[in-house]
């Protein structure tokens, strides 16, 4: 199989600078919102930065091939590039617990919400039956753009709604988006908790489960350590495994 994105020990660190270069003003912001008449969070769109362009719709097509030539697919992974990790710093965990178990990658470096519901909406989740979605998204909403919290949020819970109405039967981990920044006063890690305070609300029945692990990642102060998340955003090899290790057990009973 052709690869288009090679996943490095840069990637990162690259990312972390390309959306800190991109955020836009408030009132750039607003203006956008404004013309527009409807939040950007909510309405499913592909992925066209310039940076992304030449690999992002071919990583579509590829795991629309991979899924099409599995077997099976039980356990199905959604989000940007903490999620597309597991295939760089994750991938001899991922390897070990997660391949035996059927699972499908589809984290995107740099997707937002309104990336994940597109992705959905053309092919890829169609036709398999899977037990479980992981879903870990929002954080690319917080420091692309800075989107409203309730924003957000929406778009989450349409992602959710999407997998529930595709496949009732499944389970849903949803996991609050990770700590990002050094402290707990940086402005886009408390964008993020506000995010995840509303999405907590979303595991309203027993097909919908909300997991915060990231007192995990933290220390005692609150801090992100770097030796973790060497950018402050994105885990190394060591917080995949602190990733992998906090959600087995709840993960292993929506399996069986």
């Amino acid at each position: 199989m052709r690869r288009y994105w090679v996943w490095s020990a840069a990637v990162p660190a690259a990312l972390a600078l390309m959306t800190l270069s991109l955020l836009p003003t408030s009132a750039a912001l607003g203006q956008e919102e404004e013309s527009s008449g409807e939040s950007l969070a909510t309405t499913p769109a592909i992925q066209d930065a310039d940076w992304a362009k030449p690999w992002w719709m071919p990583r579509h097509e590829e795991k629309l091939k991979e899924k099409a030539d599995a077997e099976q697919v039980d356990l199905v992974w959604i989000g940007d590039s903490i999620t597309h990790g597991w295939e760089g710093g994750g991938k001899a965990i991922w390897e070990q617990r997660y391949a035996p178990r059927h699972s499908l990658n589809l984290g995107f470096s740099g997707d937002r919400t309104e990336n994940v519901l597109w992705r959905l909406q053309h092919g890829a989740i169609d036709d398999i039956a899977p037990k479980a979605f992981v879903i870990m998204i929002g954080t690319n909403n917080t420091g692309h753009r800075q989107d409203p919290a309730e924003e957000t949020a929406e778009g989450i819970k349409l992602i959710v709604d999407e997998l529930r109405t595709r496949y009732p039967d499944a389970q849903v981990l949803l996991l609050a988006i990770f700590p990002r920044g050094e402290t707990t006063e940086d402005p886009l890690r408390v964008l993020n908790e506000q995010i995840n305070s509303r999405i907590e609300k979303l595991a309203a029945d027993d097909h919908v489960h909300y997991l915060n692990i990231n007192d995990k990642f933290l220390n005692e102060d609150g801090t992100l350590p770097k030796d973790i998340m060497p950018d402050l955003l994105h885990p190394n090899e060591k917080g995949y495994q602190i990733w992998s290790d906090a959600i087995e057990e709840t993960l292993a009973g929506l399996l069986d």
